[in-house]
């Protein structure tokens, strides 16, 4: 197991999911190597609930980072970001086709995407 996946699945732990149950963590690398962390936070209100990649995400933005060059998600089952988090990786990734996703699964299993593959119609500002 990759240090960027151990952080995601230690970001999950940390998870407050208490009305879906669904913990999830996520790590995102930088082309310097260092890792942020995010886990979901669920709220009554459920529109409020921030998702743990963009809490990732966020965490990055404000230590200053710009730049996504890997990331994992840990989840129960090893599911995908929904599609409003793989948009806002690939705010941050330079090269969709290069920047790896690794889905970790409670069990173990590891599988891995490009961010094209998961996000194949994108879009960006240009």
């Amino acid at each position: 197991m990759s240090d960027l996946t151990a952080a995601a699945q230690r970001a999950r732990e940390n998870a407050y999911a208490p009305y879906s149950g669904y913990k999830v963590g996520a790590a995102v690398r930088g082309p310097d190597g260092r890792i942020w962390t995010g886990c979901n936070v669920e709220n009554v209100s459920y529109p409020m609930s921030v998702c743990a990649e963009r809490n990732a995400v966020a965490a990055m933005v404000l230590d200053g980072g710009r730049q996504i060059e890997e990331a994992a998600v840990a989840t129960r089952d090893g599911g995908p970001p929904c599609g409003g988090c793989l948009q806002v990786l690939l705010e941050f990734a330079s090269d969709p086709a290069k920047t790896v996703v690794h889905l970790v699964a409670e069990d173990g299993r590891i599988e891995a995407y490009t961010l094209g593959d998961l996000i194949p119609h994108g879009f960006d500002s240009t």
